[in-house]
């Protein structure tokens, strides 16, 4: 039996997301707008939430193709407030589309979504060594300066602790306790 940090229930779905996903070291785009869209899906709901709602978000939300969500109108938009797989939260509808323009803005401007993103750690993940949950902190200097710049770029639903939960999820930091199995795993990746 594996120790695992203390945070995953005894869900599938969160155990698989645990044990595959989180933490990993993402560089490719796409996954990486996702993953930031999603987060921002999540601000003031639980993970588990919009976990269980991913598949329906990746279909209303044309597979996170930026390109596809930039140039939503608003009859799609309007769509998307009736879509019951997803939190029908008009701002976060909204947030996707404008995000998905500041995306590409991004892109053209930096050359990759992911070489913009990781330059707020230097280009590698930072390694924690938090022993309990309850030390990891819910931001920090890097995520605040991810923010800023984010919203300076025209991003919203992009705040520091959204934006640190979005590290930990793609694994610009490595914030498993010392003592889940992922620790180490992801340490050495």
């Amino acid at each position: 039996m594996h120790k695992r940090c203390d945070w995953v229930t005894s869900e599938k779905i969160y155990l698989d997301y645990h044990d595959r996903e989180w933490g990993v070291p993402v560089h490719d785009d796409r996954v990486l707008f996702e993953m930031l869209i999603l987060e921002g899906a999540q601000a003031g709901l639980s993970w588990i939430t919009i976990l269980k709602r991913r598949q329906a978000y990746t279909n209303a939300y044309d597979h996170f193709d930026p390109e596809k969500i930039a140039n939503w109108d608003d009859r799609k938009m309007q769509a998307l407030l009736y879509n019951t797989g997803i939190i029908r939260n008009k701002l976060k509808v909204a947030a996707a589309r404008k995000n998905a323009r500041a995306y590409l803005q991004i892109v053209h401007d930096h050359g990759t979504f992911s070489d913009y993103i990781w330059s707020f750690v230097g280009g590698k993940p930072i390694t924690n060594h938090w022993e309990k949950t309850a030390e990891i902190p819910a931001l920090t200097e890097e995520s605040a300066a991810m923010s800023k710049s984010l919203k300076q770029n025209g991003f919203t639903f992009v705040g520091p602790t959204i934006c640190y939960a979005f590290m930990q999820a793609v694994g610009m930091v490595n914030d498993h306790i010392t003592s889940c199995f992922r620790h180490e795993e992801i340490r050495t990746l």
